[in-house]
């Protein structure tokens, strides 16, 4: 029974017993039938206006309990009317209070997302979101031009999307790391840097990849570094003559009324000044004259011993039966640079591996280890010429890393390892394709 029902049932009990008590009064007939029916009218009086409180307080409950299923549907539309005298308007108001409060949140949040949306589809950085079964969720205009041609990208399978990519960009896709590599697009090597996140949303699995296009970036930057470059040289051999300069015009001086030991002083430095200048433009030009590769047919035992003579490291998996095709003594400074850099970062040579595999008609090389790795900063800069996080270090390692292979026809890239280190992959082309024959 409800508890309009029960009070009604009360309220009618109560008006019979007093009905009862007025007809057996000790009162005169008259009396006693008025007292009767009076009340009756008051009891009638009261019964009406006790339902329609009910009605009134029930109808405001409902209201607010419709409300709350709205917000709980994200709709903060729904308002309710406050009575007039009810003691439930403070309810009314203080749920029409947090509708208010919410449709404000919600408005901000969505003037936040469209401004956060504007930003990430005006900037060149490919982005593209995925859920635990690699469909794609989110993506920017600039995604939807490297990978589907302009047409978006939401709901489609992102591996069936890779199926049309290069397979230096498919590979780099299919490893979960960081990795900074080179591509051939359209007849032109491309430097990409790709970054991969995993994480939970709304208690599901995601993942996130940001691409962007280095080559602009990095052209832009090698001409400043260029200029940079410019001005040491400039500013080292300004260094070297000036002194010359001055020590040859001693000599003259000298040349009139000469003076062995001050003569063998001047030479001296002249000397110690030529030579130190000779060998700063050596160390340089060594990158500048890197002469075309040679290929021919490399034994790849006798190519890895080799190696191991110099560096110590471990190898992984078996060698290819077919011999290779590159030139072995540039090949043979890129490898040793890559595992001399693995050292200096505090990999142990037990933790330093190589493996050498076929791989799209070619070969590929991996290098990892678990030294220090590399921070974003130095993984978008580690192609660029003389830049480098040595003391002394020159910057043309890696450059000159990437110059033999691509002059072989390949790719390199690098990237961190899950866990700690690096990775780096340098993939030589099948004799007789473009660069390697």
């Amino acid at each position: 029974m409800t508890r309009t029902g029960k009070l009604t049932l009360a309220l009618a009990a109560l008006g019979a017993v007093t009905v009862f008590a007025c007809l057996v009064a000790d009162l005169p007939a008259l009396s006693r039938l008025l007292a009767a029916g009076g009340a009756i009218l008051a009891y009638l009086l009261l019964g009406v206006a006790l339902r329609r409180n009910l009605a009134e307080e029930s109808r405001i409950v409902s209201a607010v309990a419709d409300g709350i299923a709205s917000l709980r549907d994200a709709d903060y539309s729904v308002s309710v009317a406050p009575p007039q005298t009810t003691p439930l308007r403070r309810l009314v108001e203080a749920y029409n209070g947090i509708g208010q409060v919410l449709r404000t949140q919600r408005q901000d949040l969505y003037q936040r997302e469209l401004l956060l949306d504007t930003v990430i589809q005006a900037t060149p950085l490919a982005l593209v979101l995925t859920n635990s079964h690699d469909t794609v969720l989110y993506a920017n205009l600039a995604a939807r031009q490297v990978f589907g041609e302009g047409r978006k990208l939401e709901g489609f399978a992102f591996a069936r999307l890779l199926e049309a990519l290069p397979a230096g960009l498919r590979a780099a896709f299919a490893e979960d790391r960081d990795s900074l590599f080179t591509v051939d697009l359209n007849a032109e090597s491309q430097v990409f840097h790709l970054s991969q996140r995993r994480f939970l949303l709304n208690g599901l699995p995601h993942r996130l990849y940001l691409l962007k296009q280095l080559t602009r970036e990095l052209n832009a930057r090698e001409v400043a570094t260029w200029k940079r470059v410019i001005r040491v040289i400039a500013h080292e051999i300004n260094n070297s003559v000036a002194p010359i300069a001055s020590l040859a015009q001693s000599g003259q001086q000298l040349a009139a009324a000469p003076d062995e030991s001050q003569l063998k002083r001047v030479f001296g430095a002249i000397e110690e000044r030529m030579a130190h200048l000779a060998g700063f433009v050596e160390g340089y030009s060594r990158f500048a004259k890197l002469p075309r590769p040679r290929p021919a047919t490399v034994d790849w035992p006798t190519f890895v011993e080799s190696l191991r003579t110099v560096v110590p490291f471990e190898r992984s998996g078996t060698l290819p039966h077919e011999p290779g095709w590159f030139d072995g003594q540039q090949l043979q400074q890129v490898v040793l640079n890559l595992l001399k850099n693995s050292h200096e970062a505090g990999s142990a040579p037990a933790d330093t591996r190589l493996s050498v595999a076929p791989d799209r008609g070619g070969v590929l090389l991996e290098l990892t280890d678990r030294g220090t790795g590399m921070s974003e900063e130095v993984l978008a800069h580690a192609l660029l010429p003389f830049y480098s996080t040595k003391a002394r270090g020159t910057g043309l390692g890696l450059t000159l890393c990437r110059e033999i292979v691509e002059a072989h026809g390949g790719t390199l890239d690098v990237g961190n390892r899950p866990g700690g280190g690096v990775v780096v992959r340098v993939w030589l082309p099948p004799r007789g394709a473009d660069g390697a024959s």
